[in-house]
């Protein structure tokens, strides 16, 4: 069936509502839909052909004629935020929310209907396709700029259906535009300046994102607008217009609560770290006397006392060392929190060298351990320390020097590097794998051999804190390898892992 175009003469728009994330069809006089976007396609799974000529009811489920609201007069347009259910080609049911509004002629005669709606089914799934398409909306905002500019009244159509607030300010910081989101916000404050409506300042914002967005820069920013505390993550791109005169389109999503969870949770480890730190400091000043007292005891009177008793003793004195090393680790975990960059970059290697001298010199067996050259770090030399002193000590405890060598490399992964320490001994049962990095996690080989089960929760700890990740996986012929992921360069943000 051919489809009247009539209402959809600048191609221009039709190309511009082609790229946006939500669904979207336009129907004439008749309800006969004469135009569908990709989106529409995506989300009923009826394509352009099997639409376009169609009257709208064709979608079971979807209210048609007069009890719509389209043409019901009795109805105030636009309607926002309406919902109602439709059967996709595939024969599912899906749940919509949608908002709906008349086209007008330039005389303002009424030539059809819009209706942009969204698939709210699932709602975490959808959270993952709006950043998806905001990102997508973001990488052709840019190419699509100049087109839409021609159809500027219809673009603005097109941000009042979207959710997120959005706004467009010129370089003279007046506002020319709000979407409806952003009106029921802060009123329609269209003509006043962008820094006294949303920041209350008398003068352009010290921070404002201007010149370099017209510098033809996509400005990313998290910012509290208005009085009511909230924040938003800002997108801010450049949108020129025929009139030359420069303005910016700026998208704004709510992100109070995500902040809010994150800030709970940071703040909770550092409750537990201090909490840590302290109980382990105290229960060791306790401790220490213990073993010391116990050891005058055995060496004074170890004539006097029969040898039960200094058994007793003797394992009274073992247990306390193992206590005293079980808070030696549980604080040196504590204190892993925030990290700054080193002043100069730590020398891994050296560090390497040091750590295989001194575990010769505790099992005094020679153990074959080969390190490659490592790249030098930003990550300050205590904790490199920690995290190669506990693998590679791991390794030499679990694995007899019969097995092999101990390896120590890196390689290269596009912006981070990875560090490995790799024995051939054994491995790791696949049912622990997931479990190793717990804290006290101790698995079957352990067994006999010391240790508290928390080296690797700090070497773990260590590699969040700086942004990388770590794993454990088979070495080729048997064995485990033990990988930490660390960026080549000090992120930006705070190295405060949550």
């Amino acid at each position: 069936m051919t489809a009247d175009y009539s209402i959809l003469e600048d191609m221009t728009l039709e190309q511009a509502l082609g790229t946006i994330p939500s669904g979207l069809f336009v129907v004439d006089r008749d309800m006969r839909i004469v135009y569908w976007n990709p989106a529409a396609e995506r989300i009923t799974g009826y394509s352009t052909t099997d639409a376009v000529g169609q009257h709208c009811s064709f979608l079971q489920g979807i209210p048609c004629g007069n009890s719509c609201g389209l043409y019901d007069k009795s109805v105030s347009k636009p309607i926002v935020g309406g919902r109602c259910t439709v059967v996709t080609k595939a024969g599912a049911t899906i749940h919509l929310v949608k908002n709906i509004d008349y086209l007008r002629d330039p005389a303002g005669e009424i030539i059809g209907g819009i209706e942009s709606f969204t698939d709210v089914t699932n709602e975490r799934l959808l959270e993952r396709s709006l950043r998806e398409q905001a990102a997508d909306l973001e990488a052709r905002v840019q190419e699509r700029t100049a087109e839409l500019e021609q159809s500027e009244s219809r673009f603005r159509a097109v941000l009042d259906n979207m959710d997120d607030m959005a706004y467009i300010a010129g370089d003279n910081y007046r506002l020319s535009f709000m979407n409806q989101a952003m009106i029921d916000q802060f009123g329609d404050r269209v003509g006043e300046l962008c820094h006294v409506v949303l920041h209350n300042e008398t003068g352009p914002c010290h921070w404002c994102p201007m010149a370099r967005v017209f510098s033809h820069r996509t400005v990313h920013e998290e910012r509290q607008l208005g009085n009511q505390g909230r924040l938003y993550e800002i997108i801010h791109t450049p949108l020129p217009s025929e009139d030359g005169v420069r303005k910016k389109l700026a998208v704004c999503r709510d992100i109070t609560e995500r902040k809010k969870t994150e800030l709970s949770l940071s703040e909770a480890n550092r409750e537990l770290d201090a909490f840590a730190h302290s109980i382990s400091h105290d229960l060791r000043g306790i401790l220490a006397p213990v073993v010391t007292y116990m050891d005058f005891l055995s060496l004074t009177y170890r004539d006097v006392l029969d040898e039960q008793v200094l058994q007793i003793l003797g394992e009274v004195e073992r247990q306390s060392e193992r206590a005293i090393a079980l808070l030696d680790d549980l604080l040196d975990l504590a204190q892993v929190g925030h990290i700054q960059p080193a002043r100069t970059p730590t020398d891994a290697n050296a560090l390497i060298k040091e750590i295989v001298k001194e575990l010769q010199a505790e099992n005094k067996e020679k153990r074959d351990i080969h390190c490659s050259s490592l790249p030098q770090t930003w990550v300050p030399e205590t904790l490199v320390y920690q995290m190669f002193a506990n693998l590679i000590g791991n390794a030499c405890n679990y694995v007899p020097a019969t097995c092999g060598p101990i390896e120590v490399g890196h390689w290269d992964d596009r912006d981070q590097i990875i560090y490995y320490v790799r024995d051939h001994g054994s491995g790791i049962p696949l049912k622990e794998i997931d479990s190793i990095f717990d804290i006290f996690f101790r698995g079957k080989i352990s067994k006999g051999i010391r240790g508290t089960g928390i080296g690797l929760a700090i070497v773990r700890k260590i590699a969040l804190r700086c942004q990388g990740k770590i794993w454990a996986e088979k070495t080729p012929g048997g064995g485990a390898t033990f990988c930490v992921a660390l960026p080549k360069t000090a992120p930006s943000s705070s190295l405060q892992a949550n």
